[in-house]
């Protein structure tokens, strides 16, 4: 064994998943993940624990992993984490943990996210649930959103005694991890619904189908159903437009429609009857880890050709370079330093094609990536007949529009303390992407880990 390389990870071919629903990583075995875990360099000061949002201690999970106690290992992880099934798999660990792992500097990383993976799984197989809390205060939180951020928040605050409710605007826990990600990169039954199951085992009760803001209003939680805390952790759940002729277009969705008429509502199978356009020739315009869920989704749909159009250049990809690696290797088209100006459409209102012109990168703007600038002359249109927008999204208003004393910001974001989600109403907290914009699973996991502990101060000190 080369210490200096990963195990690889077995994987579904391209030219198959290309046409199924089933999951594309197949994770490690209990050899493999042993192996593995046997490269971790177990560091005293260890830089990967200081790089996960949710400080999880990974040498004393892989030292288990190593020792093959993968019970154990699953009880060190659940102590930071309660959704570890879905961050091994959707973590950007390459930039996080993984990106200052010691073993990386000269060789490969290892491979943290996959054998938190191969832990969560191995106890999820064998129904081992996480240990609850021993005694009761009877004080009563409510959490909105049941998203990531909703769920840590949750269970933390389960774990300390505290009487949780989270209510769900729709009719299915999960949040982004069910309306968003795709089934192949997350699937909903086997692993999503499972690791609810057990947050819901540490006593944490969820009431679906009720809106904040409409059903009921943060101030009637408070004042007249007793609950002495909120966490806001409604996501963000709005899409962006471009605001070019034609967006309107039948034909045109955004990202967010889209994927959450085939990942919730399941378009994707035969015994469900709701409606989805595959289109034939698909254009999604965006480059974050959406675009590529979004494309890759519409091949399986059945779309014959898929292009992500990206107004800068492969190295500006927001998305996770294994999704890009990905897309390509099942056949999705880039059409980079590309950006749209007009969707067409046909006498029945139909998208018919698309005027895009091409880019060039000038200089750095204030995030430091340069920014794409216009080539005169370079106008071209491409054939499409289905077009998804996937620029990002920005939180509901409803809940900040009808709380009185709620401070925002002007991008309608939440305005909360990163530190312990503190919100400019007294026992209001928040957190995720209601309070950043939309950004990461385990970002928003990290933010409702700390206002979980925020909320437990507030009330000791009440």
């Amino acid at each position: 064994m080369d210490v200096m390389k990963k195990v690889p990870v077995r994987e579904q071919d391209p030219k198959v998943r290309a046409h199924n629903f089933d999951e594309v990583c197949l994770g490690y075995n209990k050899e493999e993940a042993m192996e593995e875990a046997s490269r971790c360099l177990n560091c005293k000061n260890a830089q990967c624990v200081t790089a996960c949002p949710v400080s999880i201690d990974i040498p004393g999970f892989i030292s288990k992993v190593k020792e093959g106690d993968f019970e154990e290992a699953g009880y060190v992880i659940g102590k930071s984490s309660a959704l570890p099934a879905i961050c091994g798999r959707v973590c950007p660990q390459e930039t996080q943990c993984e990106g200052k792992c010691i073993r990386g500097i000269k060789g490969e990383a290892v491979s943290i996210g996959k054998l938190e993976r191969f832990v969560a799984d191995y106890g999820r197989e064998r129904g081992i649930k996480p240990k609850k809390s021993e005694v009761s205060n009877g004080r009563k939180v409510a959490v909105i959103g049941s998203g990531p951020s909703g769920l840590t928040c949750a269970g933390d605050l389960a774990k300390m005694g505290y009487d949780v409710t989270i209510f769900e605007a729709l009719h299915e826990p999960g949040g982004v991890l069910v309306y968003g990600i795709p089934e192949f990169r997350l699937p909903k039954d086997d692993v999503v619904k499972k690791e609810i199951e057990n947050v819901q085992s540490l006593g944490v009760k969820i009431e679906t189908n009720v809106v904040i803001g409409k059903s009921v209003t943060i101030d009637e939680l408070m004042d007249k159903e007793g609950y002495e805390a909120v966490y806001i952790g409604s996501g963000a759940g709005l899409p962006m437009f471009m605001g070019i002729p034609g967006e309107t277009a039948s034909g045109v969705y955004s990202a967010n429609e889209y994927l959450t008429r085939s990942n919730l509502m399941k378009a994707f199978r035969d015994d469900y009857d709701t409606p989805i356009n595959p289109g034939n020739k698909v254009v999604v315009v965006g480059g974050g880890n959406v675009a590529m869920d979004a494309a890759r989704t519409a091949l399986r749909l059945g779309a014959g050709d898929v292009h992500i159009v990206y107004r800068r250049s492969e190295e500006e990809l927001p998305a996770r370079a294994e999704e890009v690696h990905h897309a390509k290797e099942e056949g999705i088209i880039f059409d980079l330093l590309t950006n749209p100006t007009e969707i067409l459409t046909d006498e029945n209102g139909w998208v018919c094609g698309m005027k895009c012109i091409r880019m060039e990168l000038g200089e750095p703007d204030e995030s430091g990536r340069r920014s794409p600038v216009v080539i005169p002359g370079s106008e071209f249109t491409i054939d499409v007949d289905t077009v998804i927008m996937s620029l990002g999204t920005s939180p509901n208003p409803l809940i900040s529009s009808t709380t009185e004393g709620l401070e925002t910001n002007r991008r309608k974001c939440i305005v909360a303390s990163e530190e312990d989600g503190k919100t400019s109403k007294p026992g209001v907290f928040a957190g995720g992407d209601a309070v950043t914009g939309a950004a990461t699973v385990i970002l928003a996991m990290g933010a409702g880990k700390a206002a979980a502990k925020g909320i437990d101060e507030y009330l000791r000190n009440k």
